[in-house]
């Protein structure tokens, strides 16, 4: 079956994780809230929104609030995902920011199957792969405000195991 926005639903099990994600001191720190978690993980929605706790110098929101409510969903994302025989890293990140942020911002973290089993062929093949994703805050309205590239790592679980103890071995 084909994922797609249709096929992605909020249940019980996954508001609860939702929930307990939001709670997360480092994540409910940022401003940043999970509105919609899919019980798949192939779909996330985060809103963040201009309050006291968000705001910055200049009365818009902290750039650091921006970068932090959307820094570490792809991880967990992929990391739920794939499954416990792959590793996920965030490798690299770039915030480019676009207009300053007076207002409530969403962004939409949506994940093809197409694009897991790719990675699971480039896995196969070379033990490991990375992989560029992007995300955007935007108003209601769809206007950009500030774009994330981040470059992710994925492994075979047991290749990278190996990688590690070799690099200890070396120290």
């Amino acid at each position: 079956m084909k994922k797609n926005v249709l096929h992605h639903t909020e249940n019980f099990k996954s508001k609860l994780k939702r929930r307990a994600f939001n709670l997360f001191p480092a994540y409910r720190r940022t401003g940043g809230r999970v509105i919609y978690l899919s019980d798949d993980w192939y779909e996330i929605r985060v809103r963040l929104k201009l309050n006291i706790a968000t705001r910055n110098y200049v009365g818009t929101v902290f750039g650091g609030s921006l970068f932090g409510a959307l820094d570490p969903i792809f991880m967990v994302q992929f990391i739920n995902i794939l499954g416990p025989k792959y590793v996920v890293w965030d490798k690299e990140a770039k915030i480019k920011f676009i207009r300053p942020v007076n207002k409530t911002v969403f962004a939409h973290f949506l994940i093809e199957e197409h694009f897991v089993k790719q990675i699971k062929i480039e896995i196969e093949k070379n033990n490991e792969t990375e992989q560029l994703m992007t995300v955007c805050f935007k108003d209601i309205e769809g206007k950009i405000y500030a774009e994330v590239e981040k470059r992710l790592y994925f492994a075979d679980k047991a290749y990278y195991q190996s990688k590690r103890d070799k690099k200890m071995l070396l120290k």
